[in-house]
């Protein structure tokens, strides 16, 4: 593609943003936070929104000490010290869930999810913990994990209790389609899946916003992996089905109000993007395994950044979730050496 061919780049809505820990207006009612994270990616934008005498919350930040010192000084000054009567999440990964349940307890508020993701938030808190069990050591040496990564990963498992409060026992559902009224708006429910099993956006069309989470992001793509418990899944499919999905559900001039980075205009141009962006990268691997290659052997061929224990769990999982795309559409076959090891080889014929 030549650079006069090139899509025009989005358009970001706001000159500036706010500082980690305090918030600014987007549209009449509607407040972002911008709440601190303890990990490479330093931050995560929250919504806060007018709903009457009271208000609600879409995603939480992490249960840890800054991020509810944060809240609490937001529930004086931005929030004035209204109640928060409703807490939604989008999906269940802890920057978005983690402080969901000391929120939901501290205002007696209910918690509204997809199924499929407070279900999955319940039983990875549980984890906390427990062993590793056989079938992740049976995943990680598929990989191809040498000791010390294993070891990693045995020192790693259970991690997500870690940043995320009791969840509550009880929830409200959310589903695709649903239309839910906060205040003055009314919110259309589009469900995506890959990043996450049943990631819940809200659409509002009279103001055309779309609070996307992590199903669109202005400059990263969203993780897409393959985990333990469903070694043969293929969640990149699903995911270019949902950007694909989300096209034709929202403008493409609509403001995007993302979880990391800017909001922006241009949800069509972004989603053609991420989804060139695989295309490509399964192109390049289908090309390499024509050397039989593990999962951790073609690192290289996906990811710019080296990979290290900071990432290694993520980008284990994105690889093989590019891996079994191009095993599902027939371009490769897997074999299991007598280690136990997956090694993956383009297809005869």
């Amino acid at each position: 593609m030549n650079a006069a061919s090139k899509p025009a780049p989005i358009e970001y809505a706001f000159d500036s943003v706010p500082a980690i820990g305090k918030t600014m207006s987007v549209a009449p009612g509607i407040l972002w936070l911008r709440m601190f994270l303890p990990f490479s990616l330093s931050h995560i934008n929250l919504w806060l929104l007018n709903d009457g005498a009271t208000w609600s919350v879409i995603d939480t930040g992490v249960a840890v000490k800054e991020c509810r010192d944060i809240w609490r000084e937001t529930f004086v000054t931005a929030l004035e010290n209204r109640a928060i009567s409703r807490v939604f999440v989008t999906h269940l990964h802890p920057d978005h869930v983690g402080c969901a349940g000391w929120l939901t307890s501290l205002f007696g508020a209910p918690l509204w999810m997809t199924r499929d993701e407070y279900l999955l938030a319940r039983i990875l808190v549980a984890d906390t913990g427990r062993p590793t069990p056989a079938a992740g050591d049976r995943f990680y040496t598929g990989a191809g994990f040498e000791p010390g990564q294993m070891n990693f990963y045995h020192r790693m498992f259970g991690m997500f209790g870690k940043f995320v409060a009791p969840m509550p026992e009880a929830y409200r559902r959310i589903q695709h389609n649903d239309r839910i009224e906060i205040g003055d708006y009314e919110w259309d429910i589009i469900v995506g899946n890959g990043h996450s099993p049943e990631h819940a956006c809200f659409y509002n069309e009279e103001h055309n916003l779309l609070i996307s989470g992590d199903q669109l992001l202005p400059t990263i793509s969203s993780n897409v992996s393959v985990f333990p418990t469903e070694p043969e899944a293929n969640p990149l499919a699903d995911w270019i089905r949902s950007l694909e999905r989300l096209t034709c559900s929202v403008p493409e001039d609509a403001l995007v109000l993302p979880a990391h980075g800017k909001p922006f205009r241009g949800a069509h141009r972004r989603a053609r993007e991420l989804i060139a962006e695989h295309l490509d990268a399964l192109g390049k691997l289908a090309e390499i395994c024509r050397t039989p290659q593990r999962a951790v052997d073609v690192f290289p061929c996906l990811f710019k950044s080296r990979i290290d224990n900071n990432n290694l769990i993520m980008a284990t999982g994105e690889s093989i979730a590019h891996l079994n795309f191009l095993v599902c559409d027939g371009r490769l076959e897997m074999s299991t050496d007598d280690s136990g090891v997956n090694w993956y080889s383009r297809k005869a014929g």
